[in-house]
């Protein structure tokens, strides 16, 4: 069961880089051929202006949910490294429900402000601002639920030692792979011999 839920959120982060990618593109595209058009045929496109700007709304949405379950946020662990596994714990399930109860903020707020939010329409697209705005739901939602797991994890005692300190080196998680594979390959070679 466990396999089937790690690729099953494995996947849901794969569809929202693939989406990430796209938001990108979309602005890339809308913003560079709008420019193209006012600087050599004095004209421009409308929706160009709002657009870009709600793919980039959802681009950063969506990129604190993987943000969020590859660890890659920034974080400050100066006074957490001379903590002992239990004090690190402590403050690793501190920090986990904390962001919880913002997440829960973030979903309960958003509700509170749907009608405002739906009722508004975008100037030139004529869109819905819930469209836009909307997608605070799914995040609050996805990393509260990110949250909620590794609270239940660490309460089943299922949270590696290396994972209590949220700070990732970049290139750490690759390197830590590496390592992995290069232990598992010598495991396997020594079993032989």
């Amino acid at each position: 069961m466990g396999k089937v839920l790690k690729r099953l959120a494995d996947g849901l982060i794969r569809a929202l880089e693939i989406v990430m990618v796209l938001c990108m593109l979309v602005m890339l595209v809308m913003v560079f051929g709008n420019v193209m058009l006012r600087l050599f045929f004095n004209t421009g496109i409308d929706l160009s202006e709002e657009v870009p700007r709600f793919a980039f709304v959802w681009m950063t949405f969506l990129g604190a949910i993987v943000g969020m379950r590859k660890r890659a946020h920034l974080g400050v662990d100066l006074m957490v490294q001379l903590l002992p596994v239990a004090g690190r714990r402590v403050c690793w399930g501190l920090s986990q429900a904390i962001m919880l109860v913002c997440c829960v903020y973030i979903v309960y707020g958003t509700w509170l402000q749907h009608d405002i939010i739906a009722g508004n329409a975008s100037p030139v697209a004529q869109l819905s601002m819930l469209w836009v705005y909307g997608v605070s739901y799914f995040t609050g939602a996805a990393i509260g639920l990110i949250c909620l797991s590794n609270l239940v994890r660490l309460l089943m005692g299922r949270v590696p030692d290396h994972e209590l300190i949220d700070v990732q080196e970049e290139g750490m998680e690759e390197a830590r792979e590496a390592e992995h594979a290069m232990q598992a390959q010598t495991g396997a070679q020594g079993g032989r011999a």
